[in-house]
């Protein structure tokens, strides 16, 4: 239907603007200058077919207080703005200043009258009108409370609440506490994931063991992990009776409660300790695999106003403020470590971080894959010594000798995600030479020999070269080529394990509770050093065009023969030199500048600052458990349903389902509503038969189970 405006308003045809109002606007003449119809108007207004008021658009003031009271008092705000052909922000400062500085905030201009000038109405209103603009004056009070607001969230003080608690939450509820019959609940599949975390990962237990009564926050994550809800704020979405009956809690509390728990577990300090007893249980019941390990980072952004250190982005190649996330999962795309690191990260330091923090739970440490940012023989020597084994693909590979390798080399073939591959396998013999710097840092000269792979797609026809050892000189991890192959060919495009496709399904760069502190790394690039660059450039293109001038410049003899002393060609030269000199010495300047400097030995440049992870460990933990969760149901899934391009989005479609949920003094039972297709339905109610089997228990001893059938509440 077209929105009438003031330019059509000839049948005087009334303008809904909501909240019951409608509007006739009766045009007077146009303004002189710019021709438009409301500088010269009148309006009436209907409430609910009922004469409200009549205002003439000439009184400015009148204008504006009656747009305030409409909007006030129930019109919405976008249609009176195209109604009355206004702008959204102009009615919205009117709004703001009238909470600020009242109505006579509202009343900043004057009646057009034809009897008195401008200046005349000036002098006479001034007494009336308050100083300044009232647009910057709000914009500094938006400021100010949007500074406050953020304050009040990173510093937050425990005795703000009811009764002066730390904990708002009672140690004596627990999940599941209560009974009651069937009740509907449409987020019932996310139960899915409530049994399996309780029955493999002990998961209630861990969180609770650790967090006390303030674990409730973890199972609100788990539900938006598992409903890819991408921040508390995206709560307000959801139907929070049916989402507290599923997660076994009283209520589910509003934003600002739900903001307490998270604060009232992050004061508790003990994420790192969290994630090393989770980490180790999955190692120790064996639901990851320790055999290859692959390890990747990725960037978490950061778009506040403070200074913080850049990483880097793939997608825009180019350095971004955020963080890295390191992330290591194994051969099925589980994550068995993580750790979030300042700026661009240290892949290589990962590296020798985890062979230490596994060393005593692992006998033999598993073979780790990176792509080509850990290339560097320097690198390569470190995890031979370290009898680290590992699998890349070789960063500065020979391509036109990889072309020129006959076909018939290529004796060993294989299939990988659907593709044929072959490959020729060689030895690389490595001589590691430090540099001056690395000796300092303890480096020596190393012999090593590694194991070359160049693999050839077929179906591409493209060649490409990678590395590997297997512990040759050490203990050997016994790789065969194709293994090697595979596990390189695991860190490449579609083929690339976890990493990609983790984004899609969980709110990976979801950071909860940004607090920041000053930074221990304060080390920038000497601007000295750029400023001295700029000056040496400067006096090198001086140069240049002096060269030029003194070739062209013809040389001046006096009658002897002898050479003109003031001739042009003779002032260049005597300009060159000079140029020629300065740029010695500012080279020389340059030579003598260090190379990083602390940033807060400088005028103005602000230090760097550090953002604190205890929030983000707790919620990538959740998004961890659900992920890894996942995969092992999917991975039930199959052995019942047989089309792989099918059984994620199966196993999705099931975790979606609707249903209804009972609990008992002995047992929580949830009912998921049957899918249609009889396939598919099968392998839906075999999947709740293995979860139910699993004996998953609440820590108040309460057993938990999901079945599939009909609406219990129907007779």
């Amino acid at each position: 239907m077209k929105q009438n405006t003031l330019l059509d308003v000839e049948d005087h045809g009334r303008i809904n603007v909501g909240g019951g109002f409608q509007l006739e606007i009766y045009p007077g003449k146009k303004g002189e200058s710019t021709g438009k119809v409301h500088l010269d108007c009148r309006v009436v207004a209907y409430r609910n077919a009922h004469h409200y008021q009549t205002v003439d658009f000439k009184d400015h003031a009148a204008k504006r207080v009656f747009v305030v009271e409409l909007v006030d008092k129930g019109a919405v705000q976008a249609q009176v703005a195209d109604a009355l052909e206004l702008s959204r922000q102009s009615i919205h400062n009117w709004r703001e200043s009238k909470k600020h500085f009242g109505l006579q905030g509202v009343i900043n201009n004057y009646k057009v009258s034809e009897s008195k000038s401008l200046s005349k109405q000036r002098k006479e209103k001034a007494s009336q009108l308050g100083s300044g603009n009232n647009a910057r004056e709000l914009e500094v009070l938006r400021k100010k409370n949007r500074e406050e607001r953020e304050s009040q969230q990173l510093a937050f003080d425990f005795s703000c609440c009811p009764g002066g608690k730390e904990e708002t939450v009672s140690p004596a509820v627990q999940v599941y506490s209560g009974e009651h019959d069937w009740k509907q609940t449409r987020y019932a599949g996310v139960f899915l994931y409530v049994i399996s975390l309780v029955a493999n990962w002990n998961w209630l237990a861990l969180v609770r063991g650790f967090f006390g009564s303030c674990y409730h926050i973890f199972v609100v994550f788990l539900l938006m992990a598992a409903r890819n809800i991408r921040s508390l704020e995206q709560l307000k979405h959801v139907r929070f009776g049916e989402c507290a009956v599923l997660l076994g809690l009283p209520r589910l509390p509003a934003r600002e409660n739900l903001w307490q728990w998270f604060y009232q577990a992050a004061a508790k300090k003990r994420s790192q300790l969290l994630l090393r007893a989770y980490f180790v249980h999955q190692v120790r019941a064996g639901l990851v695999s320790v055999w290859l390990w692959f390890t990747d980072g990725h960037l978490l952004p950061y778009s506040g106003k403070n200074k913080i250190h850049k990483a880097y982005n793939t997608q825009r190649r180019m350095p971004f403020p955020g963080q890295t996330s390191l992330v290591s999962c194994d051969g099925t795309g589980r994550i068995v470590d993580f750790s979030i690191e300042e700026g661009k990260g240290d892949l290589r330091q990962r590296m020798f971080e985890l062979a230490d923090q596994w060393s005593d739970e692992l006998k033999s440490f598993p073979v780790m894959v990176f792509d080509r940012e850990g290339s560097g023989l320097g690198f390569f020597s470190e995890l031979v010594k370290q009898n680290i084994c590992f699998a890349t693909w070789e960063k500065y590979a020979n391509k036109k000798r990889m072309e020129a390798l006959p076909a018939e080399e290529f004796t060993e073939s294989f299939s990988f995600n659907g593709k044929d591959y072959r490959f020729f396998e060689e030895e690389k013999l490595c001589e590691f030479q430090p540099d001056e710097a690395e000796k300092e840092a303890g480096l020596t000269f190393h012999k090593f020999v590694l194991r070359r792979f160049v693999i050839w797609n077929l179906s591409s026809n493209r060649r490409a070269s990678g590395l590997a050892w297997d512990g040759r000189d050490g203990v050997s991890k016994g790789l065969t080529g194709r293994e090697c192959a595979e596990a390189i060919l695991s860190r490449w495009g579609a083929s690339e394990n976890t990493f990609k496709h983790l984004n899609d399904r969980h709110p990976l760069h979801y950071h909860p509770g940004f607090k920041l502190v000053n930074s221990d790394e304060q080390l920038i690039s000497n601007p000295a050093i750029e400023e001295s660059a700029g000056k040496i450039s400067g006096l090198k293109t001086k140069l240049r065009k002096l060269y030029r001038d003194a070739v062209k410049a013809p040389e001046v003899r006096n009658k002897d023969g002898s050479v003109r002393c003031n001739s042009k060609k003779q002032r260049l030269s005597e300009k060159i030199t000079d140029l020629e000199k300065q740029v010695s010495e500012e080279q020389v300047l340059k030579a003598q500048l260090t190379k990083k400097v602390d940033v807060s030995t400088l005028e103005n440049y602000s230090s760097f600052k550090r953002i604190d992870n205890e929030g983000k460990h707790l919620f990538d933990f959740v998004t961890t458990s659900v992920w890894n969760a996942r995969k092992q149901m999917v991975d039930w899934l199959r052995q019942d349903f047989t089309n792989d391009n099918e059984v994620v989005d199966l196993f999705y479609a099931i975790s979606d389902c609707h249903g209804w949920i009972k609990t008992t003094s002995t047992d929580v039972v949830v009912r998921l509503e049957p899918l249609q297709q009889p396939r598919r339905r099968t392998a839906q109610e075999r999947l709740c038969k293995k979860l139910s089997q699993l004996g998953a228990m609440t820590p108040s001893g309460k057993w938990l189970s999901i079945e599939v059938g009909k609406n219990p509440t129907m007779k």
